[in-house]
């Protein structure tokens, strides 16, 4: 075959591109999405309070199933298990914050285990009547959960860049032949954020390229420098940690929490719902037709097949990723091998425990610093969702009125202290879960106005 023929795989499903071009492709969908995969692990890790040792298994279970995860939906088993889209599988924000929610009340990795095998039995069944479940959750709904999310997670980020909640730094900073510590909320953590932040704003907005779509990254580096300089990096736990080590099966067991489950469940039937536009962007950007109804029933079923699986291997839940959606709409690159290769650089870091001990290094307010951009894109994204519908009367309290009660009730302490626990574990702790059910509820009883009958 032709080079230039070869080149010409590249925008076809099937076939085997040029290898230079494939691996180049590759890495760039792994840039784009590496941070996003990794950042979740070591919130959760962090609000549950897991053993050094502990935080490396869970990054390393979470990078190993999402890749396992791509690569079911890139080769489906049959017709109705996996999408066989170019799409890639990473761990999902759209769960931290019931998943904070878990940790808050002393559920472990465990509880959130058990949740994901419920959720993705959910989405299984999302997936089995996806045409007419999805009637259920125009933009308008999908958006103004998406928003809510993104609202959710900005005192995660701003948490963050004060150096972690009730955090204080074992390292400590010689000033004047004295010991400062760095406790939360100090004036460094806040200049290493805040420089992070800046960094990673000017690349997004002026730089280009590579620059541009590894933004995120490039600025976390360089925040993960700065940080040096004021003892907030250590390497004690990177020496003795593997360089090559398997997930171990159940390593964090597996508990059924009704209330954990009602909520993860939920979010299993949104983020179903909200796959059928990540499988949708990605064939009418990047194959020029929509996606059929087996592509989509299959992407969902195997969506929550594969997060079961990951459940029983001590990862997190797994999701599409918009912004790799956002590369295959821009070069039209949808070849499989491409994103198989994805899926082989993530197995490798996965692979390797020594990778994961050093991101383990990172200090929070690098983190915060930018992971807030991030935060602040997925609240734009929702916000995109429901200005695509006409924002009539009906749609503005729909939006308003969920988003109001599901962020009002999360944020005011105790607004739900005389309820069961496991009702405040449900409605209380993440705005979600209320946003959700008030929007789906509002959809179906306010009478739908002439130009939306019409």
């Amino acid at each position: 075959m032709r080079s230039s023929d070869r080149q010409q795989t590249l925008f076809q499903l099937r076939g085997t591109p040029p290898l230079g071009s494939a691996v180049s492709l590759s890495l760039q969908h792994l840039v784009a999405m590496i941070v996003g995969c990794v950042t979740p692990p070591i919130i959760i890790a962090g609000a549950i309070g897991l053993s050094q040792g502990d935080q490396v298994l869970l990054i390393q279970a979470s990078l190993v199933m999402s890749a396992v995860c791509t690569l079911i939906q890139l080769y489906p088993v049959n017709r109705y298990f996996g999408s066989g889209l170019p799409v890639i599988m990473g761990v999902s924000f759209a769960y931290v914050p019931s998943m904070q929610a878990i940790a808050s009340t002393g559920g472990g990795v465990g509880a959130v285990a058990g949740a994901m095998i419920v959720g993705g039995i959910v989405a299984i069944v999302v997936g089995v009547f996806v045409k007419k479940i999805r009637l259920l959750f125009p933009p308008v709904i999908t958006g103004t959960v998406v928003f809510t999310i993104g609202l959710s997670l900005y005192p995660t980020a701003i948490n963050y860049m004060a150096g972690g909640t009730a955090n204080t730094y074992q390292l400590v900073v010689e000033t004047r032949g004295q010991t400062e510590a760095l406790v939360y909320g100090s004036w460094q953590n806040w200049l290493v954020a805040v420089l992070t932040l800046v960094i990673v704003m000017l690349l997004n907005n002026h730089g280009r390229g590579i620059c541009k779509l590894a933004s995120i990254l490039i600025g976390m580096l360089c925040g993960y420098v700065i940080s040096m300089f004021f003892g907030m990096v250590s390497f004690a736990e990177v020496g003795p940690a593997a360089w090559f080590s398997l997930p171990r099966v159940m390593h964090f067991g597996v508990s059924f929490d009704p209330p954990s489950c009602v909520a993860i469940g939920l979010l299993f039937a949104i983020n179903s719902i909200q796959a059928i536009g990540d499988f949708t962007a990605t064939t009418v950007g990047g194959l020029d037709r929509d996606p059929t109804d087996q592509e989509l029933q299959g992407g969902i079923i195997a969506y929550g097949f594969s997060n079961i699986l990951t459940a029983f291997f001590g990862g997190l839940p797994t999701a599409t990723y918009s912004q790799n959606v956002g590369i295959v709409t821009t070069n039209k690159v949808v070849n499989r091998v491409v994103f198989a290769m994805t899926g082989g650089f993530l197995l490798l870091a996965g692979l390797s425990p020594k990778f994961a001990a050093v991101l383990t290094t990172i200090p929070q307010c690098v983190l915060g610093g930018a992971t807030i951009t991030v935060f602040s894109t997925i609240a734009m994204t929702g916000m995109k969702l429901i200005a695509s519908q006409s924002l009539t009367a009906r749609n503005t309290t729909i939006v308003g009125l969920s988003a109001a009660l599901g962020v009002g009730v999360s944020q005011a302490s105790g607004a739900l202290g005389q309820f069961p626990e496991g009702f405040t574990i449900i409605f209380g702790k993440s705005p979600v879960v209320i946003a959700t059910l008030m929007a789906v509820l509002l959809n179906l009883i306010l009478p739908k106005e002439k130009t939306e009958r019409d």
